[in-house]
């Protein structure tokens, strides 16, 4: 199976799937899912034969992003599209400057899935629309600085 991951301003696509699978399959009221921070996020479109399947939601918050609202369609769930999603998400968030660690919200079900991919679970359990979360980190490594001449005093 192949899919394609890219950035897109079509909210309403993404929009679509999160009704389908938070509010929908999930039970999130609509008022806990529909926020203002979709204007000013990035937004992660996947599409599989042309079809969107699968989207992310990314922040900035200083030196935190932010991977939220990360769904996948229920029949292609467990064909690594969630993972190219988050790795994706995590590479774009790793190109903003001054960004040094992502951060998420993972519905305690899927912790072992984040934590495959790099994520660590920090602080407390906590609902989250009435379901289970824990935040995860992730360190990003360093940026690479540029070397200086060997023989600099500086």
């Amino acid at each position: 199976m192949s899919w394609a991951i890219e950035e897109t301003r079509d909210i309403a696509a993404c929009r679509a799937l999160r009704r389908i699978v938070f509010i929908e399959e999930q039970g999130v009221p609509e008022a806990d899912e529909i926020d203002d921070l979709d204007e000013v996020a990035v937004h992660l479109l996947a599409r599989v034969g042309g079809q969107p399947a699968g989207s992310a939601r990314l922040l900035v918050q200083g030196s935190t992003g932010k991977i939220g609202r990360v769904c996948v369609l229920a029949p292609l769930r467990g064909t690594g599209l969630g993972a190219a999603l988050v790795r994706a998400g995590v590479a774009r968030l790793a190109a903003e400057p001054g960004v040094e660690r992502v951060k998420l919200g993972a519905q305690t079900h899927a912790l072992g899935f984040y934590e495959r991919l790099g994520f660590q679970a920090v602080g407390p359990e906590y609902l989250d629309a009435g379901i289970r979360h824990r935040d995860m980190v992730l360190t990003l490594p360093p940026r690479d600085v540029p070397a200086r001449d060997k023989f600099s005093t500086q």
